[in-house]
């Protein structure tokens, strides 16, 4: 007598009698089965499973600072055995309790972190169920078409045609849509860091030391942050965010004039200082390697200026270095000095600026393309090659500097330029509102106003066009910023008009976290934390929200193509409205000349003193003065 094949288990969930031949029929599976279909119904096992999900919880106590919280509802797959039918069992019919058991099993859903083969966080489910509506739109319309060539019966009224014909052109507007949509992705990658294989690495103290940096690159992290809580002591809308290069601290500015350094993960504001400013503040950060007893600041009155610090928790002085005749947005360090960096103002003059000198400024290059000069909104230093800077402000193009070659002469001093080649010769007048480099400087990263995100290789020879486009959010009503995610930039992450963050996966240029950010509907500036799986973000709104990798479940992005396609409608109405970009800007000298007007303000009392360098112009700030001094910057 020939003995049956042994069956072949998915060694995914087994229990010993499976491996040994008992197949879909042993008797733990079928206990197994009860079990779960009796916790469904919330019978007496439920309170078991719930007590046996929050031992298989994965606590994140060893991230430190904010982040002590447990990550519950981990459930793993359901039990998944193959068994191979042979001739016996192939005309032998399922049982009625084994098919419907096999039924809940494969409609159960799944919640886990990310990676290990216990664990799926695809969305091949979503994508089937897109694609069936997308087949049932096809069928409804080719089924009134039909209707109106029929005749008889089966036409309907000229009524119900001139409802239909409407409801058609959407239909196809949103067909154009989901096509510009879906556009230039890729397929999401496979899970890189595994949960449990890498858990158990950690704990017998194998890759210890790399645990913490492969969690903040994880997707499944990603897909479950969540707002943890807010930091409120600003009166106007927070400009800038920089954490010190320890993570145990955060800097935020306002357009209330004040900078407040903050103890974020107890949520406590330890110092406060007026930032001797006269218009909003832009950006503060502290510099390397100084002990967090250093801040530079920018605003939109053009000063560039230091504040120094005590161990006292006090600031001792505030003082200008620096001057531009225009606003000053942007910052950039220098990742291992601790007395030199760079500003950018709309003057189109880039300063290198060194604390160790008695005239600290020193003027690098002027922009220009061409004889014209390029006001600037942005500027930072590559990490791997610090005599390298990037700088984009009010034209389509990044350029990229040498400090140590800059011949205004040839090329106006210009090393690259980048720029999409469907901007180069647009009609469109684009602006770049932020530019940033990734973590070893090999990629550079720019966000074009009323535009895409645009990912260009740095390393690239000179006019080479961008890698990866990505679309869905707005920036056209403020200076927006935009940021790498990740310990190796897996991410790209913006804040956007319509009061939402969005972060992509950098390889794909798909959305894979959508999360509503600011009341006040727009959201500006986004920070990472250096070492932590989480962010801080700010916008129009007065307060400073902390996000972290706490949800149960990942993301379900409800609502995120509505909102995607709404920002592009305006987006595209804009467009239409040629006079726009010459209305906001007539609107703005207007007021510029109203303010002017005005008497000049007395000097407060108990102001700090500046330190005027005599390449200052006297009057730089008095003309940059005529700003609105408490509305967020505009775009240009």
């Amino acid at each position: 007598m020939r003995t049956p094949p042994r069956p072949t288990v998915t060694l995914t969930n087994t229990c010993p009698c499976c491996v040994l031949g008992g197949g879909s029929n042993c008797e733990c599976l079928q206990e197994a089965r009860r079990r779960r279909s009796r916790s469904r119904r919330g019978g007496p096992l439920a309170a078991e499973r719930g007590s046996l999900q929050r031992e298989e919880g994965v606590s994140l106590g060893f991230l430190g600072g904010g982040f002590l919280q447990v990550f519950r509802g981990f459930t793993p797959h359901p039990l998944h055995v193959s068994v191979p039918q042979t001739a016996e069992s192939a005309d032998k019919p399922m049982p009625e309790e084994e098919e419907a058991d096999r039924e809940e099993e494969e409609d159960e859903d799944t919640d886990s972190m990310e990676g290990s083969g216990l664990y799926s966080l695809t969305d091949d489910a979503e994508r089937e169920s897109e694609g069936g509506g997308r087949q049932r739109v096809k069928e409804r319309r080719a089924s009134r078409k039909r209707n109106r060539l029929g005749g008889g019966s089966n036409r309907s009224s000229s009524s119900d045609e001139e409802e239909e014909e409407p409801k058609d052109e959407d239909e196809d507007d949103d067909e154009a849509m989901e096509a510009w949509l879906k556009a230039e992705l890729r397929e999401l990658r496979g899970p890189v860091w595994q949960a449990v294989p890498s858990l158990r690495s950690r704990e017998i103290g194998r890759d210890s030391q790399q645990f913490v940096r492969r969690v903040c690159g994880a997707r499944g992290l990603v897909q479950r942050l969540e707002l943890q809580g807010r930091l409120e002591r600003h009166t106007g809308c927070v400009n800038t965010l920089h954490f010190n290069p320890s993570g145990t601290r955060l800097a935020s500015g306002s357009d209330d004039l004040r900078v407040v350094i903050w103890d974020w993960a107890v949520r406590r504001a330890v110092l406060e200082f007026d930032s001797g400013h006269k218009s909003n503040v832009f950006q503060a950060k502290f510099l390397p390697h100084s002990g967090d007893s250093t801040l530079a600041m920018c605003a939109r009155d053009g000063q560039i200026r230091v504040a120094e610090l005590s161990a006292t928790q006090c600031c001792k002085n505030t003082k200008r270095v620096a001057q531009h005749k225009g606003a000053a947005h942007k910052l950039a360090l220098e990742p291992d000095s601790p007395c030199s960096f760079l500003s950018a103002g709309e003057d189109a003059v880039v300063f290198g600026i060194d604390l160790r000198l008695d005239r600290p400024a020193n003027k690098l290059v002027v922009v220009k393309e061409g004889d014209k000069k390029v006001g600037l909104y942005t500027i930072f230093v590559n990490p791997a090659k610090t005599h390298h800077f990037a700088v984009g402000g009010r034209d389509q193009y990044v350029r990229i500097y040498d400090q140590r070659k800059i011949n205004e002469n040839e090329n106006n001093g210009v090393l690259k330029k980048f720029c999409p080649s469907h901007l180069v010769s647009s009609e469109s007048k684009t602006n770049i509102t932020c530019l940033v480099y990734s973590h070893d400087g090999s990629e550079l990263l720019a966000s074009y106003n009323d535009e895409d995100i645009y990912l260009f290789d740095s390393n690239h020879s000179d006019g080479a066009d961008y890698l990866r486009r990505y679309k869905g959010h707005r920036n056209n009503a403020t200076v927006k910023g935009v940021n790498f995610y990740g310990p190796c930039s897996e991410f790209v992450v913006s804040g956007s008009d319509c009061g939402h963050i969005y972060l992509w996966d950098k390889f794909s240029a798909r959305i894979v976290q959508f999360m509503e950010g600011d009341r006040g509907g727009v959201v500006n500036c986004l920070e990472p934390h250096p070492h932590l799986p989480g962010m801080a973000t700010s916008g129009l709104d007065h307060d400073i929200k902390l996000w972290a990798p706490t949800a149960e479940n990942t993301t379900l992005l409800k609502g995120l193509k509505e909102v995607m396609k709404k920002n592009k409608r305006e987006r595209d109405e804009d467009d239409v409205r040629h006079g726009d970009q010459y209305d906001t800007q007539l609107l703005w000298f207007l007021m510029r000349h109203m303010r002017n007007r005005r008497p000049p303000r007395t000097r407060r009392e108990g102001a700090d003193a500046d330190t005027d360098e005599s390449w200052s112009s006297p009057d730089s700030s008095d003309e940059e003065e005529g700003g609105p001094d408490h509305v967020q910057c505009m775009s240009s």
